[in-house]
């Protein structure tokens, strides 16, 4: 029973089972293409039929810009890779992107927000207009410049990876560090606080036990949101030449530059593949990102319970 209580409490699934209707439809359309989208980046090795920077088979080379067949179901690119090949193990690289740069902008937007709103003063002003700054330039070209501090543009996989991952991390941090600081000013005023300090808590014990648990709880809803959005950072990257090599790691968005002539030559198979996974997954994310943004927002809730007032009372 206490296991059962444990599990309704974690934070998809308690808001899986609050969700009703076409909310609840969207929720679980998002979870599936996330889950999906997952399962193909852990098991790329056993679900791709080459690897991913692979030019020949047991048959010979493969020839480039082939037609879907038998033998390469969704076809060849300009440079002789297997499409699915290339899109499956995508998967693994925009995963493990994602992961590295979120985790990074968590820890630091978090870290930065809770200590500027707590402490205040000239600091709090220094920081807020230093991430204003940054928050206000355009992201993609933000993290272009980034990309070519780092490593030039182009890198190992793992090198490119890190480089990708810092460039995202540097656009996402302000918004983390916005979210938290304003929850931050708002809980140091609360009265569990005032109590801490009264009792002669010391600062850092009051911001990471009081604080930082309290001004955290909005954060999973901004993390589907960068999800996607690192999705199309790192397909941008890609597509202006700025992302990992493609012998190192297949990258969505560097497919789909190769593929603009070819889709001018009617060659479509070499960028509706990539495009699409493109499109589904950052689709999976915002709908997860969304409902979970509807399911958190009281004033949806409030409504939600006065509907079904109306269906009981009927």
């Amino acid at each position: 029973m206490a296991q059962e209580s444990l599990f309704s409490r974690l934070p998809v699934v308690k808001q899986l089972r609050q969700a009703v209707g076409l909310q609840r439809g969207m929720l679980v359309t998002g979870l599936v293409i996330c889950a999906v989208f997952l399962l193909v980046a852990l098991f790329a090795p056993l679900v791709a039929p080459y690897g991913y920077a692979q030019l020949a088979g047991d048959a010979g080379n493969f020839a480039p810009r082939q037609a879907p067949s038998a033998e390469h179901l969704w076809g060849t690119t300009i440079a002789g890779y297997d499409v699915l090949s290339r899109v499956v193990w995508g998967a693994r690289t925009a995963v493990l992107v994602i992961i590295v740069s979120v985790v990074m902008s968590l820890f630091l937007g978090i870290l930065i927000g809770v200590v500027s709103g707590y402490l205040g003063g000239w600091i709090d002003r220094v920081l807020v207009v230093i991430y204003d700054a940054i928050y206000a330039f355009p992201s993609l070209l933000l993290a272009i410049v980034a990309s070519i501090i780092i490593t030039g543009g182009q890198s190992d996989l793992w090198g490119g990876i890190l480089a990708t991952a810092i460039s995202i991390t540097v656009v996402f941090i302000p918004q983390y560090f916005r979210v938290v600081r304003a929850e931050t000013v708002r809980i140091k005023a609360e009265a569990y606080v005032e109590s801490a300090r009264v009792i002669g808590a010391s600062t850092w014990r009051i911001m990471l036990r009081h604080v930082l648990r309290n001004a955290t709880r909005s954060l999973p809803l901004i993390f589907t949101l960068n999800a996607s959005e690192a999705i199309l950072t790192i397909a941008g990257l890609g597509f202006l030449g700025f992302g990992i090599e493609p012998s190192a790691a297949a990258e969505w968005g560097y497919d789909l530059n190769r593929a603009v002539e070819d889709v001018t030559a009617g060659r479509w198979w070499t960028a509706v593949f990539p495009g699409l996974a493109i499109v589904l997954v950052v689709l999976g994310m915002t709908l997860v990102g969304e409902s979970l943004n509807d399911l958190a927002d009281p004033r949806l809730r409030t409504r939600r319970r006065a509907e079904k007032k109306k269906e009981v009372a009927r």
